[in-house]
């Protein structure tokens, strides 16, 4: 199982990212789907997730800037970012629950990360 993020970049303050991941490989079933993120100096923390079933959960620091969302009929994740604020600056993981034998059997899977950068 890999996952790909994809969608960072650098944009100014009160700008907008979308962020996207892709997993692939044997894939039986996905669970919870997420996004965490590592800036500089600070541990990774939890941004956003998302169950099967479309439940969502945020971080306070998000405040209704971000929104979480998947296609499950193509195993993609996103993250909309709205209003970012040089805070947000930081790499962002994905991650993924899934089920790669058939089994139920669930493990958390991560993406590479990619480097969202906000400055003017």
């Amino acid at each position: 199982v890999q996952l790909q993020a994809s969608g960072g970049g650098l944009v100014q303050p009160g700008g907008s990212l979308r962020l996207s991941c892709t997993v692939s490989g044997s894939i039986f079933g996905i669970n919870n789907m997420g996004w965490y993120r590592r800036a500089p100096g600070k541990q990774r923390e939890l941004v956003a997730s998302i169950t099967r079933g479309g439940a969502t959960n945020y971080a306070d620091f998000v405040e209704g800037r971000f929104t979480i969302s998947r296609d499950n009929t193509k195993n993609m994740h996103y993250l909309q970012m709205n209003s970012l604020k040089a805070e947000d600056t930081a790499v962002y993981y994905c991650n993924a629950d899934v089920d790669s034998s058939g089994r139920s059997w669930f493990v958390y899977y991560w993406g590479q990360g990619t480097q969202v950068t906000v400055s003017s």
